[in-house]
């Protein structure tokens, strides 16, 4: 790995452990995901899951099940550069567990080229829509040095 990789590498590494930092204000039990959205090597937007504005801070039913309306960590942070004067064209998405299909669909309407992300989902059928349309998508284990 030449110096311009390895130096690529360590900043992925950060911008991930912080993500990773970010999710713990999820209160969401089953689990905690966290976002950054990077540009020019400015956060330009963070989030995690959970619910709606307005609504309780309860993201399981009785039984466990994550309620439907709970948004992904992804879909927070694109949202949310969404109402301000800022955009996504070009940035990275930094996120502790790769998106879902519906949040791919996001990721690429908001034009972020790069998605780094620390655990697998469920489904790799994000991933595969996001590759094929041309967007990075690198994985590291958040324990690597």
């Amino acid at each position: 790995m030449g110096y311009l990789e390895e130096k690529q590498r360590q900043l992925d590494m950060r911008y991930l452990r912080m993500a990773s930092i970010w999710a713990e204000n999820s209160y969401c039990v089953r689990r905690k995901v966290g976002a950054l959205i990077v540009k020019d090597k400015m956060i330009i937007s963070d989030g995690y899951n959970g619910t709606p504005s307005g609504f309780e801070n309860v993201c399981e039913d009785d039984e466990g099940h994550t309620k439907p309306y709970v948004l992904h960590a992804e879909a927070n942070a694109i949202t949310k550069v969404a109402k301000s004067a800022n955009n996504c064209d070009g940035s990275t998405l930094y996120i502790t567990a790769a998106p879902c299909i519906e949040c791919s669909k996001l990721i690429i309407q908001a034009g972020i080229r790069r998605v780094v992300y620390s655990e697998d989902y469920r489904s790799e059928e994000g991933l595969n829509l996001l590759r094929r349309v041309g967007i990075e998508c690198v994985q590291y284990e958040l324990n690597e040095k």
